[in-house]
Formats: C-alpha cells, sequence, structure tokens
C-alpha cells in the first residue's frame, strides 16, 4: 500500500518514504511474519536488546547512510553529524533554539510533535477509529472508565512519527502536568501497514499517560504510545510544576511512535484543513508549535 499525506507548510500531497517497507510487509502480510511477529518482534525483550544495540558507538556509523536515503535536513538540529555518539543519540536529536516557530496566541493549540496528524471531534469514547474498520475504546487506551467518561464527544487528535522524524515531543499549551503513568504492553508497528491488519495496537502497545491541567483547554490527555524497537519512552519534565507551551515534555528511544491527545468537548474547534484532510483518507504532517485548533 502507498501512504500519502498532506504536507500542510505547502499544502500538496506527498508519498511516504517507508522505513523497512518490505520488512513490514512481510510481518504483517504473510502467515509465517505475523507468526515470527508474534512469538518474538512484539515481545519487550527484543525492542529492549535492539534499542541497547542503537545506544552503542559502533551504531553512529548508521547515522550518515540513514540521512541521505530519506532525505532528513540536518539544518535544524543542535549537533552536526559527526557529533552523534550512537545511532539513538542521532534519533532523538534536539533542535536548535528557534528551529520551531511556536505559535505564541493564548487561544492557539499547537501540535506536540512533528508527525502525520489525524483530527477527530464529537468523538465516541466506546469506538475511537484506528483505521477504516478498525476502532479501539478509550477505557481500553487509559485504563481508566470514568476518567475517559469525561471525553465522550471531545476530540482526538494522533500525531504518527516515523522513524525519521523529530522524536522529541513537547507540551501543547501552558498548564500542570500531573506524573505520567506507565501502562505495559507489547511492541507492534503504529505505521499504517501495521495499523490496517492489527487491530487495537494503541492499546496493546507500551504508552505512558499524562493528564495536564492546562490553562485554556481544561483537562488533556496526552498519551504516548511507544513501537517496535521503541527501546524506552523517556519523560523530562517535572510533575506538578508550571510548563510553558513547547516546552519539552519528552522523547522516544529508536522507532516509530505516536503521541495522542483527548481533549474535553466545547473547549475548542479544530482547525478546518485538519478535519478535511482527515475526512477524506489524508493525514496532515504538521511540526511542533503548529496551532491546530482555536480556543472557544
Amino acid at each position: 500500500m502507498k501512504i500519502k499525506y498532506i504536507d500542510r507548510e505547502t499544502n500538496s500531497i506527498k508519498e511516504e518514504k517507508v522505513a523497512g517497507e518490505k520488512y513490514l510487509k512481510w510481518l504483517y502480510g504473510s502467515p509465517v511474519g505475523m507468526g515470527f511477529l508474534e512469538l518474538f518482534l512484539k515481545k519487550k525483550i527484543f525492542s529492549y536488546f535492539y534499542g541497547k544495540l542503537q545506544d552503542n558507538p559502533l551504531s553512529k556509523k548508521k547515522v550518515q547512510a540513514f540521512i541521505q536515503d530519506y532525505d532528513i535536513d540536518m539544518t535544524d538540529y543542535k549537533k552536526k553529524v559527526a557529533e552523534f555518539t550512537s545511532f539513538n543519540d542521532f534519533f532523538y536529536r534536539e533542535l536548535k533554539v528557534g528551529a520551531r516557530k511556536i505559535d505564541t496566541n493564548a487561544k492557539r493549540l499547537i501540535s506536540p510533535a512533528d508527525g502525520r496528524l489525524l483530527a477527530y471531534e464529537n468523538i465516541n469514547i466506546k469506538g475511537l477509529l484506528q483505521v477504516k474498520g478498525s476502532t479501539y475504546s478509550l477505557e481500553e487506551l487509559i485504563g481508566d472508565k470514568y476518567l475517559a467518561q469525561n471525553y465522550e464527544q471531545g476530540f482526538c487528535l494522533v500525531i504518527r512519527l516515523c522513524p525519521v522524524d523529530y522524536h522529541r515531543f513537547h507540551f501543547p499549551s501552558e498548564g500542570i502536568p500531573e506524573k505520567a503513568k506507565e501502562i505495559n504492553g507489547d511492541y507492534y508497528s503504529v505505521n499504517p501497514i501495521a495499523l490496517y491488519k492489527k487491530a487495537q495496537i494503541y492499546c496493546r502497545n507500551k504508552r505512558h499517560l499524562t493528564i495536564f491541567h492546562s490553562v485554556n483547554f481544561d483537562d488533556i490527555l496526552l498519551i504516548e504510545v511507544g513501537a517496535t524497537c521503541v527501546g524506552s519512552i523517556v519523560q523530562t519534565f517535572t510533575p506538578n510544576k508550571e510548563v510553558y507551551k513547547g516546552e519539552e515534555k519528552g522523547y522516544f528511544k529508536f522507532g516509530g511512535s505516536t503521541v495522542i491527545m483527548l481533549l474535553k468537548p466545547g473547549v475548542l474547534k479544530l482547525d478546518e484543513d485538519l478535519l478535511a484532510n482527515t475526512a477524506n483518507g489524508f493525514e496532515t504532517k504538521v511540526k511542533v508549535g503548529m496551532g491546530i485548533a482555536t480556543k472557544k
């Protein structure tokens, strides 16, 4: 399958170059591949040791080829290629100051990550959409029936990070975050190739949940979902301390990943282009700091 998305900066349709595409198609598209996936690759032990390999200094030899294969623009980042100490050091690379323009309007909610976004309003918390024909419930995702009920008919924003993307995530508004809750799980891929083949991946994978008491958008549920080969989800913020819009929250180690935001009904209006693209079956490529919704 070809994965196409809308680049918001150029308003053009682009085709995603998928890292490990042949491998993903075999794993999720053949009986032998699925068997191998269920027996071994979805397990924590595999992603743990694979992550350790990416921490090894020898892994830095892969960095230059990866940058060239996926046309990654390195001018946005603090370190030069020669300065990375491992592939993971490159993978969770930091941006230069000012590399992402933050929408400072207090009434605007911003994207917390670079990635491909799907936007939903008036959600049914018992049937959140993974892909067409496949749903999951918010209760299963967060493990809290009563907390989930607060978001019925609210908003759901799903931002998928590819292995080629910037892999740090940020706060979408000013506010105070509670301590992140870790929910153990498996390590399936979050690429659309996998999402179409395996039900309820977001509920099955390891994830972190943070209740974020935002200044302008009420309580937001911030959820980071791990994936195949994601060695760790690392939180870098201090719980119960006020944060500013765009401040770093944490980062993923190696692998594709997903950030999900849940907001209560009536608190905002999602940007029309994001809703229209989602309705037409397209993700929208966004960057940290882009305004994506306005306070009502």
